[in-house]
């Protein structure tokens, strides 16, 4: 398994905990708020930078 794998299936058994251990508004809240999270910790150029290129770039 190569490590962008690894991390899916990683995030998907913590998906599950959440659903099973918190209310369905609280795992909502967990899925959208940690991207915005750390998308609002970038500095303006590298937002600039992540709206520019296409995801099929971010990986390089």
């Amino acid at each position: 398994m190569n490590t962008r794998t690894k991390i899916a299936v990683g995030g998907a058994a913590a998906g599950l905990l959440l659903l099973i251990w918190l209310p369905w508004w609280a795992v909502l809240l967990v899925v959208f708020g940690v991207p915005v999270a750390a998308y609002l910790t970038l500095d303006p150029s590298q937002r600039r930078r992540m709206r520019r290129v296409t995801r099929k770039e971010l990986g390089r």
